[in-house]
């Protein structure tokens, strides 16, 4: 059996972004192999701990997935911080005997957006909307590497490593099977220290906000790395609460026309014809020109709205809005063959990490120290069929069946773009819906 079924067999997704199938991503021939160990958002430690404890592997892994895809340069990019996790893979390096180069950045934000970090490895800019195949790149982040390193010997993705943080009493990462509740991994945290919060299910600049009426429905699934809980009246909470119709009229009554949210969007600074500012005044306007179609191409990083707008207001979420529209009107952007070069000044218009966070109201967690893992074992788990960019598995079990930890409960065609779904843990199926309920006869047990 090839590499690629091996990784079709073990349903791996992109496990830290929108789960894109790994098997269809790898289906490709590259010059660039690369690692994204940046951890792009604040506070989440989850890569740097993989990086530290499960270096040999993941370096012995692309060079198998460098083999198949016939890359010639293995580059794994991660933030000259990192010092241990630096030592840790230049030690696997020198011990395999592997020619893959570290190239390490700043800390700034976005380093681990998969464009930038394609731009900051190979000096080449992908073209609007296009993706790092087009610049002879292929990326992945280091829970997909590590989970792609375990369908090397059968073993499909039945777990997540999530980090715990925040309001809290014992920040930690979480080994937990899919289909955990989060409120579980809350309670393995030590449990939440406010009555009243929020959690942010991913980082704080792109996470989703869930509040606690939320959670009761809400399970870790293959690409959740993080879980911060925060007061509930938090800064990121109470923005969230805003309405679209809200925001759109702030939009027309507010904005200033100052230019900041273009000036230090990421995507424009690297020669992508995207202009927010452009975009708020068509919205205020009500003059709905060729200029608001370029929201297309914006990566929803926050740094509009959370970082470079004087006023407050959300050029990101009028940008998700306008891509909704968009999307429903059946449009997508369409590449003008034009020249674009990146923006001189684009080095000078990087966000450093720790005034973002400052920004943000979260550097109170950020010297919470997130180097402890504890494994859990729940007796109940609800699995979605759907936890990936397209088709949703087709469920191979009922209602009553027995199954085993690791068995296979819903499937995908090889051809299509989904993934396999496995069973997390041994039980029996006790729903079928748009999620897989499994209960064990055993108690709830933890190492």
């Amino acid at each position: 059996m090839d590499l690629l079924d091996q990784i079709y067999n073990a349903g791996v997704v992109g496990a830290g972004g929108a789960g894109f199938p790994t098997h269809v991503k790898l289906n490709c021939k590259v010059e660039y192999l690369i690692l994204n160990g940046s951890e792009c958002e604040p506070l989440i430690a989850t890569d740097k701990y993989l990086m530290r404890t499960k270096a040999a592997e993941i370096i012995e892994t692309l060079e198998r997935i460098a083999g198949m895809i016939e890359a010639k340069k293995i580059v794994i990019g991660l933030k000259q911080k990192y010092t241990t996790e630096i030592d840790c893979l230049k030690s696997a390096i020198k011990e395999l005997k592997s020619k893959i180069e570290l190239h390490c950045l700043d800390n700034f934000y976005p380093a681990g957006d998969e464009q930038i970090l394609v731009y900051e490895i190979t000096g080449k800019t992908i073209p609007p909307a296009g993706i790092p195949l087009h610049v002879g790149a292929v990326v992945s982040n280091v829970g997909t590497v590590v989970n792609i390193h375990e369908a090397l010997y059968g073993n499909p993705v039945i777990s997540s490593y999530v980090s715990v943080l925040g309001e809290v009493s014992n920040p930690r990462i979480l080994k937990v099977p899919i289909g955990t509740p989060i409120l579980n991994c809350i309670e393995k945290a030590g449990g939440a220290t406010l009555n009243d919060y929020s959690i942010i299910l991913g980082g704080p600049m792109m996470g989703k906000i869930l509040n606690k009426s939320e959670l009761e429905h809400s399970v870790i699934t293959k690409t959740n790395g993080a879980i911060i809980i925060v007061p509930d009246n938090h800064y990121l909470v109470n923005r969230d609460k805003i309405s679209i119709e809200h925001i759109i009229n702030r939009a027309k009554s507010a904005c200033i026309q100052c230019s900041y949210c273009t000036e230090f969007c990421p995507r424009y600074l690297i020669g992508h014809p995207l202009q927010p500012h452009k975009i708020m005044r068509a919205i205020a306007l009500s003059e709905y020109d060729d200029s608001i179609k370029a929201a297309q191409l914006c990566c929803e990083c926050g740094v509009c709205e959370l970082y470079a707008c004087p006023m407050g207001l959300s050029p990101r979420q009028v940008n998700i809005y306008i891509k909704n529209e968009l999307r429903e009107k059946g449009y997508r952007y369409k590449n003008t063959g034009n020249e674009f070069y990146v923006r001189e000044v684009r080095e000078n218009r990087k966000i450093p990490t720790k005034r973002l966070m400052a920004r943000v109201d979260v550097t109170k967690y950020s010297g919470q120290k997130l180097e402890e893992l504890k494994e859990i074992f729940v007796s109940t788990v609800k699995i979605p069929l759907r936890q990936h960019i397209g088709k949703s598995a087709t469920s191979l079990v009922n209602v009553g069946d027995i199954v085993e930890k690791g068995q296979l409960i819903g499937s995908v065609e090889k051809g299509e773009l989904g993934a396999n779904v496995h069973a997390s843990i041994n039980g029996k199926v006790v729903e079928v819906s748009e999620c897989v309920v499994i209960q064990s006869e055993n108690m709830e047990v933890e190492v």
